[in-house]
This record gives structure tokens, sequence and C-alpha cells, in this order.
């Protein structure tokens, strides 16, 4: 079985796993370090996509939705329940619901109570306007469904980012 993640983003609830990159490259910390004061700007690429506010759209997948999937998935095959007799299985695990950009810059607004600094600048080359997955075989073979979503996923990245950085 091939579980096919979307972005991959948020902490564990409690604060206490999460993960930060050197040098960061993902949207969601970056915004969120971008709100503090002595925090880097944020940088845009692009806000003349065909999208309702002209920035990507992005799948977002809370980590620990991920690991209930990784479970489903392990329960699934332990059972012996591949009625394909041996086959394999792709499954996309994302929400089904794209955000753009801007709404993360939003959440992560809301989460901070801090605007987040930014820069729009040009698109990267060959970023697709939108990019969302289709849970759908998730649901009918694993009985699996995300259970967050963006708010709680950044809401749980900036509490991780604040037990674990300096400067937020």
């Amino acid at each position: 079985m091939s579980l096919r993640y979307f972005n991959a983003a948020g902490a564990d609830e409690s604060g206490e796993i999460g993960e930060i990159h050197d040098p960061e490259t993902h949207l969601i910390p970056l915004a969120l370090a971008a709100s503090a004061e002595n925090g880097p700007e944020l940088q845009v690429y692009g806000s003349d996509y065909p999208t309702p506010d002209g920035t990507c759209l992005r799948d977002y997948i809370h980590v620990n939705d991920l690991a209930d999937a990784h479970v489903r998935a392990l329960q699934y095959l332990e059972d012996g329940c591949d009625e394909k007799g041996g086959d394999s299985l792709a499954i996309n695990l994302g929400t089904g619901r794209g955000y753009s950009v801007l709404e993360v810059i939003q959440a992560a607004e809301n989460a901070t109570g801090r605007p987040v600094r930014r820069t729009i600048g040009p698109r990267r080359p060959g970023d697709p306007p939108i990019l969302v997955a289709n849970p759908s075989k998730a649901q009918e073979v694993l009985g699996w469904t995300a259970k967050r979503n963006l708010a709680d996923i950044v809401a749980s990245a900036w509490t991780w980012m604040q037990k674990n950085s300096s400067g937020s």
C-alpha cells in the first residue's frame, strides 16, 4: 500500500512533537515566522494564478490525521483485506479541499494575532495553480477522512513553534 501525502503540516496538539527545517521551505512555518517581530518576511510566489484570489491552492493535511491513516492502513493489511489478491493500492491522503496562500496567511494571522509581513514575487516555474487530493479511496478502503482543518493545522504548528523556537 502506498500512502500519498499531500502537504503534511501541523504538529501534535500537545505541542511536544513538531518539526523545523533549516532552511525552512514550508509555507505554514514560514508564514508563522513572518508574524514574529524579528522573523523573515514571507515571499509569496505569484498572485496571478487562475484561482479565486490569484495565489496557489494546496491541500494541507494534519500530521495527526496522517498518523491515523497509517494505523488504518496497517490494520487493513494485517486483516488481509486486499480484495485484489496482492495488487498494490495507492491512496491519496488529503482533505480534498484546497487553501490558497492568502488563506494560509490569514490563518497564521488568526493564530498569532499578528500580521504576516510579506512580499509578492513572480511565480515559481512549474508550480501548478491547484493541487488537491481526491481522498475518496482512503474513505472507501480505510474508512478514513481527515478530521482537522487549516485552522487546526496552523494553531498546532504555532503552539509547537512557541514552545520550541526562540524569537516567536
